[in-house]
């Protein structure tokens, strides 16, 4: 470990380490992008105060976010091993180098609709649940999607071919692999960089959620949106510590179980879905909704891009991933979501 990592683990120690109430047991909770719906209006108020309150005061919390701890990638997960966190939210496609099983999640146009996405994530859930305990030491808890991943431009197109030649940031890798059998090119910019990249013409397109990218500002530097998911949606995922986990008695697991459903998964499911025809309504000015609009055009989705997405998906993406998994994992996608969606990874 190098001695920067070394310092920031400390720091990170040193910022979780409030004295919990007698007998309470302290969880150190690290939530997903504080500005986002999902952190606000359901993980904070989950971790905060419903679950410490339903357990009548058997554990107390201290929580902070993504942004706030600023560890990039799977670095985030890792700690849990070392105890410094008990409890992280995070998007999947951040961990998929510690855990590339995850990446067979949320692929470009794998799931073209919220209740697609839904059996998709319910179908991989034993999966991820054995990859993300191999790999971290953790329990899953958890899976919330983001607003389906749509793609911003600056240039008019009709279909996603016209967007060969072009440079387009990606939301992830498979987004990337997608853009570039599209004769596109995938380019990784952080989405902090992405609107000022968008101004200064570095890329002509980038792909995040509808409502995200209105919030970034990417509707005030781009004249066109297209709503295919081609990013995916981005799911979040929630791990608690193994060790911690197994330090509850079977019946506070199911309470948590339980809670962690009702309390926060399906609500936010439902939000998310809101949300993505939000951000549309934000940005093209149409629709209902509170805030400031844009006045980007919104681009109907070509008939044959739906073909079009499905072979770049099977003929490109799923064997690419294919490749960075074992024999395994490729026949567990295949009995899940292939099963699920009459697609095939070979």
């Amino acid at each position: 470990m190098s001695r920067f990592k070394r310092f920031a683990l400390v720091g990170l120690i040193l910022i979780f380490c409030a004295v919990p109430a007698l007998g309470a047991q302290q969880l150190r909770v690290v939530g997903s992008w504080s500005n986002l719906t999902l952190y606000k209006n359901f993980e904070q108020p989950f971790w905060t105060k419903t679950l410490p309150e339903a357990m009548n005061g058997k554990i107390e919390t201290i929580m902070t976010s993504l942004g706030q701890v600023n560890m990039t990638g799977a670095a985030v997960l890792r700690p849990i091993s070392l105890g410094v966190f008990d409890v992280v939210c995070t998007v999947a496609d951040y961990v998929v180098s510690d855990c590339p099983e995850l990446a067979g999640l949320d692929l470009p146009s794998l799931a073209l609709d919220i209740k697609d996405a839904r059996k998709v994530v319910d179908a991989y859930f034993p999966v991820m649940e054995k990859a993300i305990e191999k790999s971290f030491g953790a329990k899953l808890l958890a899976v919330v999607p983001y607003p389906a991943q749509v793609l911003f431009t600056t240039v008019p197109i009709e279909t996603l071919e016209d967007l060969k030649g072009k440079k387009i940031r990606a939301s992830g890798w498979t987004t990337s692999q997608f853009i570039d059998a599209l004769g596109a090119t995938g380019v990784n910019i952080s989405f902090g960089e992405v609107a000022q990249s968008l101004q200064q013409g570095i890329v002509e397109g980038a792909v995040t959620g509808s409502l995200s990218g209105y919030n970034a500002g990417w509707g005030e530097v781009t004249k066109y949106v297209y709503p295919l998911p081609v990013g995916g949606w981005d799911y979040v995922i929630t791990v608690m510590g193994l060790n911690v986990w197994n330090a509850f008695s079977p019946e506070e697991q199911e309470q948590i179980r339980t809670l962690i459903k009702t309390e926060m998964e399906l609500p936010a499911w439902e939000v998310t879905a809101e949300e993505t025809q939000l951000g549309i309504n934000a940005l093209t000015g149409t629709g209902d909704f509170d805030g400031t609009p844009n006045n980007l055009t919104l681009i109907p989705v070509a008939p044959g891009d739906l073909e079009l997405a499905k072979k770049i998906l099977v003929e490109k993406v799923l064997p690419a991933w294919a490749e960075k998994v074992d024999p395994q994992a490729v026949k567990d996608w295949n009995d899940t979501i292939g099963a699920v969606t009459g697609l095939k990874a070979e």
